[in-house]
């Protein structure tokens, strides 16, 4: 393919994406010898004028931002029907691809992304500008680790679902706030919410709602509250679930003032979950060991109004804890004190010679009797706690879990039930304490039941480009088989799977895609036939007959004598190829 330049500067030189507006090639500034990406409109938006209008005025407008999050806008331009944006080029991925890739990201990456995102919005929205349509698929993760958004002031579609030459969907409801979702204008916190969507789906990769058409979505976001993060994520801190679920409250009073201040919450989270806590140690007792609690978390937890709620208990881990030095000991001093009573009231007997009175009664008068003061403290013993051990449930019932655990004088509680690809559905296959650990009586024991191996809904891939279709089949942990056939889908666009979409199926399952060869028909085998039948058949294949060539024995040789005249001894194209629909069809006829 020939190289296009546009207005003799920008060298478009590969496509490296597509959406509903527009193709972003990777191109080359002649002028300044720098690698650019360059974002050329569709062809039949160049006949809509006020979209052109506002598509060169915000451009130019985004072009003003310089931040360190936010891709740069070099120009914006027009070289005959062909409008154009040079933006920044950014050697790395889209976000959304790398959650397609891995799944849920780990949390600090996460975190880290998405104060990087929140501070680029608050760049724009300082000059009054909107983004409108934060998605993963407008955040770019370079190969460094620097994260910037894109897409800044293009015109956007709200809520339109017709498919492109593609098969994506303009203006996905995905990301969508509420408000924008009810027809009113996007704001600053508008653009929060969408940014806890895309926290929500690095977090748990997956998106809190999904639907059959972008309206069943956009309803979602309007009326139905998102499901608990910890649900496909319980490593998930709670303080992060909250602060992520304060971002999607469908009241945007309700979401952080700005996205300033969404970054401040972001950056204090990363803070305080990177402080360890300090245990302070206490003087040794007698008896077993003591438990100390284990790690705490340096991220609380906190109500939908942003309020600092407990974190939930968490049963102790045993340790042994050594006896702190320079420590005061309560028992010791009492014990000394009283050591030294009785030696002084010995010394107060001898010198008096009450000793003697003793042991010789009627040598003398007894002197009055001696009272001993009594001590000023006393000892005060803390009773040892009873300890037990933590008994093994995995592999168990609930009920015969819950019975394990009460008899061992301890308390137990079922965590959310998640799913397990190595226990059955219905047996708990985890717990903490984990078995044999010494806990003291009354201590927590949490236990997770089993779902069963996990089910995931196949998603709808028809339409997609058979690649990009295979890609996230893979990344959702699918076996994929590609079958190649003619389709009247345009070709490499998949136009059927085998099982249908929304199927439950588990990883490893195999799903079959059938990519489109084009709007190709396969030329019947025809020799043989008479020419009228021949005919009718070619044309019934959706091909057109176009010619008849009789042929003689001269021409037949050999053939001549098999073939009866009027039947068909040739035909091309020949019987079982693949042609483009409509195509002409020329016989071999052996003449009368």
């Amino acid at each position: 393919m020939q190289k296009k330049i546009l207005n003799n500067r920008y060298e478009l030189e590969q496509k490296i994406g597509e959406g509903g507006m527009a193709r972003v090639y990777r191109g080359r500034d002649l002028r300044l010898n720098r690698r650019v990406a360059i974002k050329v409109l569709h062809e039949h938006y160049a006949a809509d004028v006020s979209f052109l209008q506002r598509f060169h005025h915000e451009a130019q407008a985004a072009a003003g931002l310089r931040h360190p999050c936010i891709v740069n806008v070099y120009d914006v331009g027009q070289d005959g029907d062909t409008h154009y944006i040079v933006m920044e080029y950014v050697e790395g991925s889209d976000l959304k691809s790398l959650i397609l890739r891995n799944g849920s990201l780990p949390i600090n990456q996460a975190v880290a992304i998405a104060e990087d995102v929140a501070r680029g919005l608050e760049a724009a929205h300082r000059l009054g500008m909107v983004h409108r349509d934060v998605k993963p698929q407008n955040i770019l993760v370079s190969l460094s680790g620097e994260v910037k958004i894109t897409d800044f002031g293009i015109a956007k579609s709200s809520l339109s679902t017709a498919l492109t030459e593609t098969g994506m969907t303009f203006g996905t409801a995905d990301y969508l706030s509420p408000e924008q979702a009810r027809g009113f204008a996007a704001t600053p916190r508008s653009d929060i919410y969408s940014l806890g969507v895309t926290m929500y789906e690095m977090l748990t990769g997956r998106l809190p709602f999904t639907g059959e058409n972008a309206v069943a979505v956009a309803m979602q976001h309007v009326s139905v509250d998102p499901p608990p993060l910890r649900m496909f994520n319980p490593q998930i801190p709670p303080h992060l679930e909250t602060l992520v679920l304060t971002a999607l409250s469908k009241n945007p009073d309700e979401r952080p003032a700005s996205a300033h201040e969404f970054a401040q919450m972001l950056r204090a989270y990363r803070a305080a979950s990177q402080e360890a806590t300090i245990v302070r140690p206490v003087a040794p007792r007698q008896g077993p060991p003591r438990a100390i609690p284990g790690p705490v978390s340096a991220a609380p937890t906190g109500d939908s109004s942003g309020r600092i709620a407990p974190l939930p208990p968490r049963s102790p881990a045993i340790t042994q804890v050594p006896p702190a030095s320079g420590e005061f000991d309560l028992g010791v001093f009492l014990l000394g004190m009283m050591f030294i009573g009785i030696v002084l009231g010995v010394v107060y007997l001898a010198a008096t010679g009450t000793f003697d009175n003793l042991f010789n009664p009627g040598r003398g008068t007894s002197p009055p009797p001696i009272t001993l003061p009594e001590p000023t403290a006393t000892l005060e013993v803390t009773p040892t706690p009873e300890m037990v051990m933590v008994p093994n449930v995995i592999g168990l019932d609930e009920r015969a879990a819950i019975a394990a655990i009460e008899g061992a004088n301890l308390l137990p509680y079922a965590e959310l039930p998640r799913a397990s690809d190595v226990v059955s559905a219905g047996l708990v296959f985890d717990q903490f304490p984990p078995p044999a650990t010494l806990v003291t009586v009354s201590t927590v024991v949490t236990y997770v039941v089993s779902t069963g191996p996990e089910q995931i809904p196949l998603p709808e891939v028809v339409t997609m480009r058979g690649i990009d279709a295979e890609f996230q089949l893979r990344s959702l942990g699918f076996q994929v088989q590609v079958i190649s056939a003619p389709d009247r889908l345009s070709a490499g666009f998949v136009f059927r799977t085998e099982p249908v979409a929304g199927t439950l199926l588990r990883r490893g399952d195999t799903v079959t895609i059938f990519v489109s060869l084009g709007d190709k028909v396969r030329m019947p085998d025809v020799t043989g036939l008479p020419e009228e039948e021949a005919i009718r058949q070619v044309v019934a294949a959706g091909l057109t007959w176009s010619y008849s060539d009789y042929q003689g024995c001269d021409k037949l040789g050999d053939l001549c004598e098999r073939y009866a005249p009027g039947i068909v001894v040739s035909s091309i194209p020949r019987g079982g190829d693949l042609v483009d629909r409509g195509s002409p069809v020329t016989l071999g006829v052996r003449a009368p």
